[in-house]
């Protein structure tokens, strides 16, 4: 036996861009041979992307992946390749791994596990290759073998875990390649990002997979927010016998990433490992996540740059944040010149001046505003070199409600009107700042986040107004701890303001001292109910009965907490009309409310009636 180059490549891919994948695939080829590379894989469905969807369930793009690949198929001269394509067979659809070798197609290897949890729904367009199984096909003069494979590459065997096969503990496909004398096992994947998500695969999938199989392991991501909702993170991730022993730095910025090892199957003790510098800190994970989707997100959109409503507050200003990192470690990454062709903006090379060019903000005061939020929506906007504009939403407000007034025939009131009173300022910033995202083509961004968006705690086309929510995954405490985070390591001086300011939607009067935890509850603890109702989908006797067992803050009482819990309950089931409409998310947590990807809900129900009343008669 020898030791053999082996190398993953990640790459950034965005379904019907048949060019710019294949261009990916073919340029990751070439400097893999140039690295001498012998065998060298890619991710998952990395021909069409791993997110186009219902187009899965049609012929043509099942065929038109094809074609690519007998396009790809002459650089492969030197090298074996493994690239992953749809196969249509029989009006069924398949999710397979092509190895090419020397310009010859030697098989296809189809999965054999679907993903069908969280945001998963393979299900409805793959169908699972049965175990032990092959056929034999003919395409364009190319004859080859279809199924459950092995291969061979200067003696070694190697096999294929695709993505989700290496989740399903007994039914790993590992297992019976280890008993077929498999030496390797490549798993191309298209694994979502998640916050703390890479530590699992690099135990469950790489390192206990080369433990329990006794062999090498190469685990390939696809990279970037390919089709508007979900990143990927581009983890390459070698291991050897339990151990992992090379790993990329993940969330980049290029179109792809080429990483290599050198596995010596002779004498494993002998095979390099390589220092491990991959970021595993959450918030250095969240900012590096959201940098990329953004990027990708802009540049794929073509769309003209990002508009914020900047309220002072700490959602608007993560946002503000987000976007000016974005800028700051693509030009780190990518040289001021590439990041600008790729946004296709005129090249500058100052940080600040991109900033400027791709983020307009504004602040839209009303007589209920504070002097704090205005210095502090200004002070952060000039300090990332944003452009920045205020004006005052008064006069449309009044207007508004003084035609209301008529067709009453009665004054609003605070006390009878709240609600409506709040909802209308929300609503009036709305049309204006869509007038300016649209005469500059731009994205606006919406700001809700995820505690908000489980009770409701938003103005439906207010503060919801937008095409792009880059923060409605992520809770409220994680956004207020992480520009605490952001002030003192990433050296944001001008979050000092935010930071000092308690959270508040500043739409009642000043003297009826308004802040969000006062109209809802204290977010830690909101947050703990999510993750019990919401996450591990209990009911709400469950959620508290398990919450009793905690310290939580403030202490609060037996009937205190069961208030909380009833409020949740209540405002979740009431308001999932809103979250239906959300604008497009990130997926950045291990679970999220948005309904078109991780948790469906029904618009009409009966509010956990008997469920709560079940909790008030504990």
């Amino acid at each position: 036996m020898s030791t053999i180059r082996i190398g993953g490549a990640t790459v950034n891919q965005t379904p019907l861009d048949w060019q710019g994948n294949k261009t990916h695939i073919i340029d990751a080829i070439e400097a893999a041979k140039a690295n001498q590379v012998k065998l060298l894989c890619f991710p998952e469905l990395s021909i069409t992307g791993y997110g186009c969807e219902d187009l899965f369930l049609s012929d043509w793009l099942s065929e038109k992946a094809w074609q690519v690949l007998l396009e790809i198929i002459p650089h492969t001269t030197n090298i074996t390749a493994c690239v992953g394509l749809p196969l249509r067979l029989d009006n069924i659809t398949y999710n397979g791994a092509c190895v090419i070798s020397n310009k010859k197609i030697l098989g296809i290897v189809l999965k054999q596990n679907m993903a069908r949890d969280g945001v998963h729904y393979e299900p409805r367009w793959f169908n699972a290759w049965k175990p032990n199984t092959v056929i034999e096909l003919t395409r364009d003069n190319h004859t080859f073998p279809v199924g459950d494979l092995i291969f061979e590459l200067e003696g070694i065997k190697f096999g294929f875990e695709i993505c989700e096969d290496a989740w399903r503990k007994e039914n790993r496909p590992g297992n019976r390649l280890a008993q077929r004398g498999v030496r390797l096992i490549l798993n191309p994947s298209a694994s979502h990002f998640a916050m703390g998500k890479s530590q699992l695969r690099e135990q469950e999938a790489v390192k206990d997979g080369s433990k329990k199989f006794n062999c090498a392991y190469l685990f390939v991501n696809l990279l970037g927010n390919e089709a508007g909702r979900m990143i990927y993170d581009g983890d390459i991730i070698f291991g050897l016998k339990g151990e992992i022993i090379h790993l990329n730095n993940r969330l980049s910025l290029k179109p792809f990433n080429l990483l290599w090892c050198d596995v010596n199957f002779s004498d494993s003790d002998k095979t390099e490992k390589h220092k491990l510098t991959d970021s595993k800190n959450k918030n250095e994970e969240f900012v590096k996540a959201t940098s990329l989707a953004l990027f990708d997100y802009l540049r794929k959109s073509k769309a003209k740059g990002y508009v914020l409503s900047l309220s002072g507050g700490a959602d608007s200003s993560l946002c503000a944040i987000l976007v000016a990192e974005m800028v700051r470690r693509g030009v780190a990454e990518l040289g001021a010149e590439k990041f600008c062709e790729a946004v296709n903006i005129p090249a500058t090379a100052a940080v600040k001046e991109i900033t400027g060019i791709l983020l307009t903000c504004a602040y839209q005061r009303t007589k209920n505003s504070s002097e704090a939020t205005f210095i502090s929506s200004q002070q952060l906007a000039q300090s990332i070199g944003a452009g920045f504009h205020h004006w005052s939403i008064d006069e449309e407000v009044a207007s508004y409600e003084s035609k209301i007034e008529k067709v009453l025939g009665r004054k609003l009131t605070w006390d009878q009107d709240d609600i409506a009173r709040q909802n209308i300022q929300a609503r009036s910033r709305s049309p204006i700042i869509w007038l300016l995202a649209n005469i500059k083509q731009a994205i606006l961004l919406t700001t809700s986040n995820r505690s908000e968006g489980d009770v409701g705690y938003a103005t439906m086309d207010g503060d919801t107004s937008g095409s792009l929510a880059p923060i409605a995954g992520i809770d409220k405490p994680f956004i207020l701890q992480w520009l605490t985070w952001a002030e003192k390591e990433l050296g944001y001086d001008a979050l000092r303001y935010v930071n000092n300011l308690t959270p508040t939607a500043e739409l009642r009067p000043g003297d009826r001292a308004q802040t969000d935890e006062k109209d809802l509850m204290p977010y830690p603890i909101l947050l703990e109910i999510e993750r019990l109702a919401i996450q591990q989908r209990l009911a709400p006797v469950q959620v508290y009965l398990q919450l009793q067992k905690h310290e939580l803050p403030g202490n609060p009482s037996a009937h205190a907490l069961k208030t909380y819990i009833h409020k949740f309950f209540r405002m979740w089931a009431a308001n999932q009309w809103k979250r239906e409409r959300l604008a497009p998310s990130f997926h950045l947590d291990e679970w999220n409310v948005d309904p078109r990807s991780w948790c469906r809900f029904p618009i009409l129900s009966a509010g956990f009636k008997v469920e709560l009343d079940e909790l008030e008669n504990l």
